[in-house]
């Protein structure tokens, strides 16, 4: 089973986009809002290098920003 997660903002297209990947496919995934959530934005920040939503952390990996062909690789989706 993959772990997912997925930094967010409000008002960012390509993030509800990324969750309605994931919800097409039946990926589990934990949410994180850098708006709302200080210390996502710091996770976000520090240990990914990342400043950017969408940015999706999958089993540990970084992809930064709307990426879905390096997503399906990531999940082994064949489609």
């Amino acid at each position: 089973m993959n772990k997912v997660t997925l930094f967010t903002q409000p008002d960012c297209p390509p993030c509800t986009i990324v969750k309605m990947f994931f919800n097409e496919y039946n990926i589990s995934f934990q949410e994180k809002d850098i708006k709302a959530d200080a210390s996502a934005m710091r996770e976000l920040t520090k240990k990914y290098g990342s400043y950017s939503t969408p940015t999706v952390i999958i089993n540990g990996e970084a992809i930064i920003g709307f990426e879905i062909e390096k997503m399906k690789i990531a999940l082994s989706i064949n489609d």
